[in-house]
């Protein structure tokens, strides 16, 4: 059954329940892995492959109807990067869990912002734009492929099918390795050279492999320089000058890394994400000017390829979410000390979301459409954010003692409006270039939008209840339900310091300063290697290997290595053999990747709820903590994973 007013079945049922449960399935699996990793995967093509698979069974399944899952499912999974702020909130000890109705609120209203603030760029940075959206046309051709007439492209879209669902089985199967203690999550070594110390760990992770991937060697390369900055650099330097004091080894070179390191990272971060912004702004300026112009004089108000949500729907949709967002502000500030200015406070605070909101979703749909929403730096983005309305706020309202903490709470809770504002503009373009190349309604993709991001809001509060009574989040208070190991959530850490540290004044600025003058080296180096046309290293990602654990970096970074070699093997030519084009095994090789990465994170969801269920740290344990072979055989079984994995995708590549 098809929705009126539209052609060719583009919105339909049955297309909305099943992107809305593509939806819920990958929104969970990416709130896991950001809490991991800091960054989330594209659900754009494996979205689509299901899709595919699942109404191949209905006679009248057009690709458009596929693509309204795909741009469902696509929606949610981006929204999911909320768990760089939210946690935070729990971090500060503002929060002790998550409330429900306010933060689907907050993910809703903010999301569909993110959906309206983008309607009037699409001319200009799609329709009209030679940007080359990666991730947008990659979609499309996986799509147009498993619609090709003949038996070939039905068995391409089984094959991707099956990519996904071997790749997702391994990784539940590590995990379950893992959870039995039989095999390690990592291994570790701390030592000294010399009077210095430093450490080496990595963690046997199929997700965070699969991640590697997908964000190429290029970053990967990025992420590995970080980690010899700081690991090989930083850290042993500092503890030339750091006193031990008989703390053990593992928890003094931790220490330093978490107590001056990181910094380091965040200054090197902040950097990057600024120069990336500066760079954008003149195009973003050039492109909302042709929008307007291109609205002037369009007349293709009968050609649906060409027709958005219409003006008193923008309008009305726009009204509705700010209202909401002044509700949300007024009903936090009731709670403070300034309940009796929370509406004037709240005054104040809305342009800033309009017009951050609106300067957000154009600088980040401008680098989805350059880079691809995957690769995009909005991490970048929330962080520039929090320093900016930290400094407003600061500004606004004279910070005390006694006020500190509520003013660090707003501060991260405007935040986390605008940032959903950001994330679902960093995607939103790269669906509409998709559905430009299929000839797609951007009114139908618009529509499918706003209802995977209230799909995607409503997914997240119970996840993220789940993740902190089971695990709880480093950096913040432990709740009494947690007994499993804590999430790193990298990112909310990050966030919750800078807030604390403009409003308490106490950043460390000596090693952000470092980090900063670190951070403009390499824009230098970076911008270097792109006028010689040689392979750039992203300054930004330079910073994530620098803040980020090296056990979660180091996964990411084989997985790029092994995924350029695999790509450099499929490009080869298979002389008088049938073989699939080296656009099909790559397809085939991130269909594997996000499966891996899905696995791994559903499972851990999972896993969290037997945590919470039966009170124990290992509910599966069978095998006693300490098992001695614990880490022989995590390296024995990561390798023969990574074997396994390759082989297959190498044997259907070659057929």
């Amino acid at each position: 059954m098809s929705i009126p007013g539209f052609r060719l079945k583009e919105i339909t049922v049955r297309g909305i329940l099943l992107g809305a449960l593509i939806t819920f399935v990958f929104t969970a699996a990416n709130i896991y892995i950001g809490l991991k990793v800091a960054f989330t995967f594209a659900t754009s093509i494996p979205a689509a492959v299901i899709s595919m698979a699942v109404l191949s069974v209905f006679r009248n399944s057009s690709i458009l109807e596929n693509n309204i899952v795909q741009t469902m499912a696509s929606a949610a999974g981006t929204l999911s990067a909320m768990v760089f702020v939210l946690p935070a909130l729990v971090i500060v000890g503002w929060w002790s869990g998550f409330p429900f109705w306010t933060c689907f609120a907050v993910c809703a209203s903010g999301g569909v912002l993110g959906v309206l603030f983008t309607i009037p760029l699409r001319r200009a940075m799609v329709t009209n734009s030679d940007l080359p959206y990666p991730e947008g046309v990659a979609a499309a051709e996986v799509l147009e492929v498993g619609h090709m007439i003949g038996p070939d492209a039905k068995g391409e879209t089984r094959v991707g099918l099956r990519a996904v669902i071997f790749g997702t089985l391994a990784s539940i199967l590590m995990a379950i390795l893992q959870a039995t203690r039989l095999m390690s999550t990592e291994l570790s070594s701390f030592f000294r050279v010399g009077p210095a110390a430093t450490s080496f760990t990595m963690s046997f992770s199929l997700a965070l492999l699969g991640a590697g991937y997908l964000v190429g060697l290029s970053v990967g390369l990025a992420m590995l320089l970080g980690v010899a900055i700081a690991w090989l650099g930083a850290v042993p330097i500092l503890s030339l000058s750091i006193p031990q004091n008989g703390a053990p080894l593992t928890s003094y070179v931790t220490g330093i890394w978490y107590h001056n390191v990181r910094f380091i990272g965040a200054g090197a971060m902040g950097v990057a994400a600024l120069w990336t912004l500066l760079k954008l702004i003149a195009p973003v300026v050039r492109g909302v000017v042709a929008t307007v112009k291109a609205s002037r004089v369009s007349k293709t108000a009968g050609d649906d390829r060409d027709r958005d949500l219409s003006p008193r729907w923008i309008i009305a949709l726009t009204v509705v979410c700010l209202t909401v967002a002044a509700f949300l502000l007024n009903a936090f500030l009731g709670r403070t000390p300034f309940a009796g200015n929370a509406w004037s406070l709240t005054a104040y605070i809305l342009p800033f979301i309009v017009i951050g909101g609106f300067a957000v979703a154009a600088v980040t749909g401008y680098m989805a459409g350059l880079i691809g929403a995957s690769n995009s730096p909005i991490s970048g983005v929330g962080i520039l954010v929090i320093l900016i309305f930290a400094t407003l706020l600061v500004s606004l309202v004279h910070a005390s003692a006694a006020n500190t903490q509520p003013l660090v709470a707003f501060a991260l809770f405007t935040t986390a409006i605008v940032f959903a504002t950001a994330t679902i503009s960093n995607d939103n373009l790269q669906d509409l270039k998709t559905g430009q190349i299929l000839g797609a309604t951007p009114r139908a993709q618009q529509i499918a939008l706003i209802i995977g991001v209230v799909a995607g809001a409503l997914v997240i509060p119970p996840v993220l209840n789940l993740l902190n009574q089971a695990n709880g989040f480093a950096g913040g208070p432990r709740p009494d339900s947690a007994v499993g190991a804590a999430l790193s959530a990298p990112q909310a850490n990050l966030i919750a310091t800078l807030a604390r540290g403009v409003i308490e004044q106490h950043l460390d600025w000596q090693m952000i300063g470092i980090g900063a003058g670190i951070g403009v080296v390499l824009v230098v180096l970076d911008e270097f290697l792109g006028y010689r046309k040689w392979m750039r290293l992203e300054p930004l990602a330079i910073g994530m290997g620098i803040y980020l654990p090296m056990a979660v970096t180091m996964p990411v970074v084989i997985g790029a290595v092994l995924g350029h070699i695999y790509d450099r093997w499929s490009a080869k030519p298979r002389v008088g053999r049938r073989g699939r084009t080296p656009e099909q095994s790559k397809r085939l090789a991130v269909l594997m990747a996000s499966g891996m990465i899905v696995g791994e994170s559903v499972f851990g969801v999972v896993y969290a709820g037997m945590i919470v269920a039966t009170g124990k740290a290992a509910p599966l344990g069978i095998i006693r903590e300490g098992f001695g072979p614990a880490a022989a055989i995590g390296w024995m079984v990561f390798a023969l994973m990574i074997l396994e994995l390759g082989g297959w995708l190498a044997r259907r590549a070659r057929t």
